[in-house]
C-alpha cells in the first residue's frame, strides 16, 4: 500500500493508527538525523581542519628539528672556540644564536594549540553525531589495535606519559634506594 495513502486514511480516522504513527515517529527520526550529520559539517572536517591539522603538526616537527639542530651547532662552534682575547664576545654570540633557536617552543606551541582547537571540535561534532544516531562501538579492540597495544607494551613504546601517570622523583629514587 502506497505510504501516502495509509497516511490520508489514517488521517480521516479520529484515532491514531499505530503504523502512521510509527512512520511519523521514523520520519522525525530520519529529518533530526539529517540535521546532526548537516552539523558535523564531515566535508568541511575533511577539506579545512583535518589537512590543517596535518600540516600545522608537520610545521611543529620542522621548527623543532631546525631549532635542535641550530642549538647543536652553536654548542658545538663554542667547544671549538680558541680561548683567548675575543673568547667571551664569541660565546655571548652562540649563545644568543641558542636563546633564538630556543623561540621555537613558542612558534610549535601555537601550532600544537590549532591542532588541539580543530581536534577538539571534531570529538564535539563526533560526539554530537554519536549521540544523534544513538550510535553502539563494537564489543572489544579491533584486532589491530590490540596488536599495537600489545607491541607497545612488550617494547616499552609507551611514548610520554601525563604528569598524573608519570612516577614522582621519589618514587623513582627509593626504586635505586
Amino acid at each position: 500500500m502506497n505510504v501516502e495513502l495509509h497516511l490520508k486514511r489514517a488521517s480521516s480516522r479520529h484515532e491514531p493508527d499505530p503504523v502512521s504513527t510509527e512512520l511519523a515517529q521514523i520520519a522525525a527520526y530520519i529529518s533530526h538525523l539529517r540535521t546532526e550529520i548537516g552539523a558535523l559539517r564531515a566535508n568541511e572536517m575533511r577539506r579545512d581542519r583535518i589537512p590543517m591539522a596535518h600540516e600545522e603538526l608537520g610545521s611543529v616537527v620542522a621548527a623543532t628539528a631546525d631549532a635542535t639542530n641550530a642549538i647543536m651547532e652553536a654548542a658545538e662552534a663554542m667547544l671549538g672556540l680558541p680561548d683567548g682575547p675575543g673568547y667571551r664576545a664569541a660565546i655571548e654570540l652562540r649563545i644568543n644564536a641558542i636563546f633564538e633557536a630556543c623561540t621555537f617552543q613558542d612558534i610549535t606551541g601555537q601550532r600544537i594549540a590549532k591542532v588541539v582547537e580543530a581536534l577538539q571540535l571534531f570529538e564535539q561534532r563526533l560526539a554530537r553525531f554519536a549521540d544523534a544516531v544513538k550510535a553502539r562501538d563494537a564489543i572489544g579492540l579491533d584486532p589491530a589495535e590490540r596488536d599495537r597495544r600489545a607491541r607497545a607494551e612488550s617494547l616499552l613504546l609507551n611514548g610520554p606519559q601525563a604528569d598524573k601517570a608519570a612516577p614522582s622523583q621519589h618514587d623513582i629514587d627509593a626504586l635505586f634506594a
